[in-house]
């Protein structure tokens, strides 16, 4: 599979709005590597991946695209070094296994995969491939404020940490945003929704900082505000299927203009006839099978007890984290969106996938509090760039520095995460799903994830 080439040739499965953050990260790059194959099933979509590629790179020439059962013929026929996978969570495993199996290099995003048994499959590839060839996306560990975090802990500034609280919210923007499209498929998201695709972050994270392992996990869960039951018993509920061409949907502040934005109306406005996918589902709808309101109960391998909840209709859009430790307690604060307007929903394409700042953005801070002594603000610097800036710096890491650049890895330990990492962030997220159906307390090892 793997060529001879000093630039890698890179391919990328899955062409929605994703999947630009890496194109875009290669392009920049055209010393190191190149996109020289795409795979979607969807053609109106690649034809804007394959445009895009021509109009950044200035060539005439056409990047081969192909469909999903073409998949091996695309690893050996383009000689692909690296795969990178962004297309639905229920199907990484489906091209991470073979990928791995012909030799070459995978980047997955989050989540790693949704299931036991892909989690499974996946682990048994890397055995036989090797750790190093499989990395998983957590952005967030590249994140300048969340690199402080960690050094933080692991220096020991509150001693060993006892107890975590951690607190997530979630817009009616951007949390919004997962009830109109795909997401809200248990088909495509996996049993455990966002406690798998989003929340996988946050317990990544939480891993990493605490560098410990999950041990056992009880979680309660409910759809209390997004659906239809919910929607119409507190009285957010509008009748319609999905926003283009409805009327409707005009005075929904909850409805999305895919035509207003370019990037929406080229990747999915355009291509609905291909495949008939709608990104402007109405959040109320009746087939919205996720939960937006999860808290969970964490132990981990140190002792360390985590209390965690994820809200996904808040009025403003950030998180804290608060570590109790033995010599203190360390407070993080960040406030992506202090507060949202009707009009913030209706274009989400450039605030939700870092092209822009949020409406009313905020900031972050964390301050030490010292046993017997006054707490302290630790001077940090924020961007609202993708992923509070850890997307630059992922990219950096993953294909290499720019051209008269350096690579920017941060000075934090270990930020790169494999296998492992992925299956131990997947393993908290289906644990709280298994523990939200049973009522009961859910041990990670009994869940075999890794075979």
């Amino acid at each position: 599979m793997a060529s001879v080439s000093s630039t890698k040739r890179v391919a990328i499965v899955g062409t929605g709005s994703r999947g630009l953050m890496f194109l875009n990260g290669v392009v920049e790059r055209p010393h190191l590597v190149a996109v020289v194959a795409l795979c979607d099933p969807n053609a109106v979509r690649a034809e804007y991946y394959v445009k895009t590629l021509q109009q950044k790179t200035g060539s005439k020439e056409r990047v081969p695209v192909y469909q999903p059962e073409q998949f091996q013929e695309m690893l050996s026929k383009e000689r692909i070094d690296i795969l990178v996978v962004t297309t639905y969570d229920a199907l990484h495993e489906q091209y991470i296994v073979p990928a791995l199996e012909a030799g070459g290099k995978v980047i997955t995003e989050k989540p790693m995969c949704t299931d036991q048994e892909k989690s499974r499959k996946i682990n048994l590839a890397i055995k036989k491939a090797g750790d190093h060839q499989l990395t998983v996306t957590f952005n967030y560990r590249y994140n300048p404020v969340h690199e402080a975090v960690k050094r933080l802990i692991a220096n020991g500034e509150i001693g060993n940490v006892i107890s975590v609280h951690f607190e997530w919210l979630l817009d009616t923007v951007h949390g919004a945003d997962y009830f109109r499209r795909w997401h809200r498929l248990t088909s495509h998201s996996g049993p455990g929704g966002l406690l798998v695709h989003k929340s996988g972050h946050h317990f990544d994270l939480v891993n990493w900082w605490l560098a410990a392992d999950p041990v056992e996990v009880a979680a309660m869960g409910q759809l209390a505000f997004y659906g239809d039951k919910a929607g119409k018993k507190n009285g957010w509920a509008k009748d319609y299927v999905r926003a283009r061409g409805s009327a409707e949907a005009a005075a929904d502040p909850f409805a999305l203009d895919i035509e207003g934005d370019d990037l929406l109306k080229n990747l999915y406005a355009n291509a609905e006839g291909e495949d008939g996918y709608h990104r402007d589902r109405n959040v109320f709808g009746s087939d919205v099978g996720i939960n937006d309101d999860m808290g969970l109960l964490v132990r981990y391998s140190t002792g360390t007890v985590m209390t965690y909840h994820l809200t996904t209709y808040s009025p403003w859009e950030g998180y804290r984290v608060m570590f109790n430790g033995t010599k203190g307690r360390l407070e993080l604060e960040v406030v992506e969106s202090a507060f949202r307007e009707p009009r913030d929903p209706k274009i989400t394409g450039g605030v939700i996938h870092g092209k822009e700042a949020p409406a009313n953005a905020g900031g972050a801070k964390i301050i030490v509090h010292p046993l017997w002594s006054r707490p302290r603000e630790v001077p940090v610097e924020y961007t609202h760039a993708g992923h509070g800036g850890g997307d630059a710096r992922m990219l950096s890491v993953l294909f290499g520095a720019k051209e008269g650049e350096q690579v920017n890895s941060g000075n934090a330990s270990k930020q790169r995460a494999g296998v492992r990492e992925g299956t131990m962030a997947l393993a908290v997220g289906l644990a709280a799903a298994e523990s939200i159906k049973t009522g009961s307390f859910v041990k990670i090892a009994d869940l075999a994830l890794e075979g």
